[in-house]
């Protein structure tokens, strides 16, 4: 008979990250404290699903962005439709909005959390599937409610212990502004068209506004002459510029003026920021947003002002795996249960369960290996107390608690400190691990 050829192993797709056991507590961490510091703002969670119509993101983003016309993942369904995995939260909140009528129901103060996903080169910190928490403030045109969406950031990171954090901002102005000094740039980048590099050649018919954010270090330089979108700011654009920087003063919020930044989406206008951490390198970025007063108009919805951000979940994980030196264990478990017979299996499994029911966190050894190995595995759990329950303490109705941590045992003698407890007081266990 020929020899059987051996199953070949699958394997994630590039860009596509497995999150393993010991990295998941640093990013439930990170979603908690999110989750914190939302509730503290009076900000709703809204969920939003992972597959959307393409046109919400052509017409949301802007046909002309990289994301749409280079990294979005479509394809056509079963019914024909062309359908797009969201490359970014903005779009699909507002279409929520509109849809569900929400915008009638006064402004909205939202926040999401999941996977977005992009056809780009995998590096650390980026990945084609990467994962984003983000707010949106809907309905709000005051430049307080700027200032209050970047000091929500802000204070996240910092509560975070995240280190090294600096703040960007620029005004984009309105879309009058932007048109005047769109001609303005043009112009004075066509005289020097051939010292771009060939992306911002493409981009100076395209989208000329975001040959300001290249990373070409020779565009970088010649763009240091070329004229400033400050000084196309219309006075009622820079008034408000002036108030919203006013008010980080006053929160004591740090921050420096670029006027090279841009967003990477169309739907930016007036505000814009970026938070980096010194910590990250060269992809320093970990929170950025902006103002996007025409979006919910440009989706079909009522002319509504707004204003959101998005931070990165990897890199800010990466930059916490740094500063921290090491990932998060998991929390041990309050108890390790060790038992062994098939009467007390069965018995370990019921009692364990009743424990679970009033809060604790309980390791149920379900292998059946002789005592000495479950005490190892025991030690490994870094649980402080391990309980045993074999056919005899079975048969006696009791459970026996032995203290594993030196903390409980201090002595060190492999007999002190345990004590028998009866099997059915579970509030006596409860007692003695609090």
């Amino acid at each position: 008979m020929p020899a059987e050829r051996p199953v070949e192993k699958l394997q994630s797709l590039r860009g596509l990250v497995d999150l393993l056991p010991a990295h998941t507590p640093l990013w439930q961490r990170v979603e908690a404290t999110a989750r914190e510091h939302f509730r503290r703002a009076q900000v709703d969670e809204i969920r939003t699903p992972l597959l959307e119509a393409t046109e919400l993101f052509a017409r949301g983003i802007g046909e002309a962005t990289d994301v749409v016309g280079k990294e979005m993942y479509t394809f056509t369904d079963r019914g024909d439709r062309s359908c797009t995995l969201r490359p970014e939260g903005t779009a699909s909140v507002v279409r929520s909005a509109i849809q569900h009528g929400l915008l009638s129901q006064g402004p909205q103060r939202l926040w999401y959390g999941g996977p977005m996903f992009r056809y780009e080169r995998p590096q650390a910190g980026r990945q084609r599937q990467f994962h984003q928490i983000g707010l949106e403030l809907l309905g709000f045109a005051d430049p307080r409610s700027d200032v209050e969406a970047i000091a929500i950031a802000w204070d996240l990171l910092a509560g975070l212990g995240v280190d090294g954090l600096a703040l960007e901002l620029n005004s984009l102005g309105s879309s009058d502004d932007r048109a005047r000094y769109r001609q303005a740039l043009v112009g004075w980048l066509e005289a020097r068209s051939d010292q771009l590099d060939a992306d911002s050649q493409a981009r100076l018919v395209s989208n000329p506004l975001r040959i300001l954010d290249s990373k070409n270090p020779g565009t970088q330089a010649l763009l240091a002459g070329a004229p400033t979108l400050a000084d196309a700011l219309a006075p009622e654009s820079r008034q408000r510029f002036e108030q919203v920087q006013a008010g980080l003063q006053a929160l004591e919020i740090p921050f420096q003026l670029n006027p090279r930044l841009v967003r990477g989406l169309d739907y930016y206008s007036h505000t814009a920021f970026e938070i980096t951490s010194s910590q990250l390198g060269a992809q320093a970025t970990v929170c950025g947003g902006g103002r996007y007063d025409g979006l919910v108009g440009q989706l079909g919805g009522p002319d509504t002002p707004a204003i959101g951000w998005a931070l990165g979940m990897e890199r800010l994980v990466l930059l916490l795996g740094q500063i921290e030196g090491a990932d998060h264990a998991a929390r041990p478990p309050d108890l390790y249960v060790v038992n062994r017979g098939d009467a007390a299996e069965a018995a370990a499994l019921v009692w364990a369960r009743g424990l679970r029911q009033r809060g604790l966190a309980v390791d149920l050894d379900a292998s059946g290996s002789a005592f000495g190995k479950q005490f190892k595995r025991a030690d490994r759990s870094g649980a402080a107390w391990a309980a045993v329950l074999g056919d005899g303490e079975l048969a006696d109705g009791v459970v026996r608690l032995k203290p594993l941590r030196s903390d409980q045992n201090p002595e060190g003698d492999a007999g002190a400190g345990e004590q028998l407890v009866p099997l059915a007081d579970l509030a006596a266990v409860i007692q003695l691990l609090a």
